[in-house]
């Protein structure tokens, strides 16, 4: 059993979507739909199926090829950057699932999401948490504090954000590294820690409902040794853990 809750929609469920989706492609709107669904491939996230009559003449060209899911087959199309597929049967019929860096941007209502759409059964709650926490790496202790905030996220290990003046910024060096999240945004900043790269992260501007941790400071629970309230905690097992 996991130390935390795991998605529950098994790969091949749909949802409606009650949200106006947009998305674009340079400084043009060439999706816009109040009928999309939700479908999920596999079960941490789904993703968006949109009426092909939603979509803007001229950005789907269609490459002669099909290839086949579990949930039908679909004729392979070109999309801005990437490739879209639509569906003339099963569940997608007369919908287009399309590759989410083809175009440039999404929109839920008028807020960007960024990176796939965010699960409507999953949680990310932000809680200020009194619990005395501290990251060590490599014997060297990075941040240690009794006011962190707790993100805890469906699918993923609590993360532990730390005020800056908890952090040990001395032992953290500069990444170029940007990364974002549907749920929390874009990264402000990321962190190498000796021979260990991108092991820390920021947001400065996180979204509204993730405000808590704004110009906070987390790691990678995955490849620190984390301690709270005095207890070492097991390092969990996720993709991050690569």
């Amino acid at each position: 059993m996991s130390a935390y809750p795991e998605p529950l929609v098994p790969a091949g469920s749909t949802a409606p979507v009650p949200r106006r989706i947009r998305a674009t492609l340079g400084d043009r709107v060439v999706l816009d739909t109040q009928d999309a669904i939700y479908l999920w491939e596999f079960p941490p996230y789904p993703q968006y199926y949109v009426p092909v009559a939603d979509v803007a003449d001229g950005v789907l060209t269609d490459t002669g090829e099909t290839k086949t899911f579990d949930h039908g087959v679909a004729r392979i199309h070109t999309a801005g950057s990437g490739k879209a597929w639509v569906y003339d049967d099963g569940i997608a019929k007369d919908r287009v699932r399309f590759q989410w860096d083809a175009l440039d941007s999404w929109f839920e209502e008028d807020e960007e999401v960024f990176v796939h759409p965010r699960n409507p059964y999953a949680r990310c709650d932000a809680i200020k948490s009194t619990r005395h926490v501290q990251v060590a790496v490599d014997g060297v202790v990075l941040a240690e504090s009794a006011s962190t905030v707790i993100v805890f996220e469906t699918g993923l290990p609590p993360r532990y954000y730390f005020p800056r003046t908890a952090v040990k910024l001395e032992q953290l060096t500069p990444s170029s590294t940007v990364t974002a999240c549907p749920y929390k945004g874009k990264t402000s900043a990321w962190w190498s820690v000796g021979e260990h790269p991108d092991l820390a992260w920021s947001y400065d501007f996180p979204t509204a409902p993730l405000l808590p941790i704004a110009n906070h400071i987390a790691f990678f629970d995955e490849k620190v040794d984390t301690t709270v309230d005095g207890v070492q905690q097991a390092r969990p097992i996720t993709p991050f853990s690569d």
